[in-house]
């Protein structure tokens, strides 16, 4: 039955805590508190404590295999990778820059995989690397995670669930990495979906800003999942971890039709937004000329009128002798230009303009 146990990565003095109750120690590194956690899950056999020394007994061994995620990992943790495990170095200089791409890397007895997840905040994509050691023993996962912690909790309930496999343990979490970022689409999709109602309704700059926080988003997502669905691609041809296990390919093409799926959902998506920038611009410009022709029909309007009190206002003697009475005003003066500005009107409506 798979035992899982976690530890907190600073050794005391002090008796160490039940795995059921895991330490949680912080380390103070000038003004920034950094924690280190580890879980283990072992496939099968006796429960190991996530110590140096205990894993590097269960190594020489080599009978049990085990999952260990150290989350945010420490000096102590990298100790242990470097000197227990005999990791390359290289693959800890990229575990502690963080500026990867996603890939597989083979060593000597192991292999080095570089996954991204994504989480949604304020509709721009927050990308998590991870990275995972896989071998025929044992899998190392560096990074905290929500997922994989739904993962651990999951093994817990339901003991069976790794089929006492470490390679469909190592499936399981590929798996659980990948299918973590279909609610982000989902998200993503909600708000594309939303974001070309308010267009239509109210396409101002709040809009434009939203629509470029999700193009944004988008091409970062399609950019990670290009990369992952061509490390699948490889893995279902040859199996990492271990090679005499041909069935687990399979599991691979299920993790890389999901990221099939996922790709062709961020193209649709790109594709939508890029139709959402369309109708915001035809949009505005529609407003802006149904605002430019309203202002013309004013502007319109004043030219009769502009004539009539130019005319009428030249002070010729026969103007100024004959145009005397007071009807005049109101009829000559008033009267025709209201006729006229009615008439303009409702010629304007009757074409639609206004």
């Amino acid at each position: 039955m798979p035992a899982l146990a976690r530890k907190s990565s600073r050794q005391t003095t002090k008796p160490a805590r039940s795995s059921t109750a895991p330490a949680n120690v912080a380390e103070r590194q000038g003004d920034r508190v950094q924690g280190s956690i580890r879980h283990l899950v072992a496939t099968d056999g006796p429960q190991l404590e996530p110590t140096a020394n205990s894993l590097l007994a269960c190594l020489k061994e080599g009978k049990q295999g085990f999952w260990l995620d150290i989350e945010n990992p420490g000096d102590a943790d990298y100790d242990l990778l470097e000197k227990t495990f005999k990791f390359h170095p290289l693959t800890l200089e990229d575990i502690r820059n963080r500026n990867q791409r996603p890939k597989v890397e083979e060593f000597p007895g192991y292999a080095f995989v570089v996954l991204f997840t994504a989480e949604l905040v304020n509709e721009l994509a927050e990308i998590r690397e991870h990275h995972i050691y896989v071998s025929p023993q044992y899998s190392v996962h560096l990074a905290p995670s929500q997922p994989l912690a739904e993962l651990r909790q999951r093994i817990k309930d339901n003991p069976d669930l790794t089929r006492r496999s470490l390679p469909f343990l190592f499936y399981l979490v590929v798996d659980q990495l990948v299918d973590a970022l279909f609610p982000v689409l989902e998200q993503v999709d909600e708000a594309t979906d939303t974001l070309e109602d308010t267009i239509i309704d109210r396409p101002d700059t709040a809009a434009l800003t939203q629509l470029s926080d999700l193009k944004r988003t988008v091409v970062d997502l399609r950019k990670v999942l290009g990369a992952q669905r061509d490390v699948f691609q490889r893995l279902t041809t040859r199996a990492i971890g271990d090679p005499q296990d041909k069935e687990m390919s399979i599991y691979y093409r299920d993790v890389y039709d999901h990221l099939v799926r996922q790709y062709e959902t961020v193209d649709s998506l790109r594709d939508l937004l890029a139709s959402a920038m369309d109708v915001y611009l035809s949009t505005v410009s529609n407003r802006l000329n149904l605002r430019i022709t309203r202002l013309t029909v004013f502007a319109t309007l004043f030219l009769p009128l502009t004539f009539l009190t130019g005319f009428f206002g030249m002070n010729f003697a026969w103007l100024v002798g004959h145009i005397a009475p007071a009807w005049t005003f109101w009829i000559l003066a008033v009267g025709v230009m209201a006729a006229t500005a009615g008439a303009q009107l409702w010629y304007y409506r009757r074409l639609g303009w206004i």
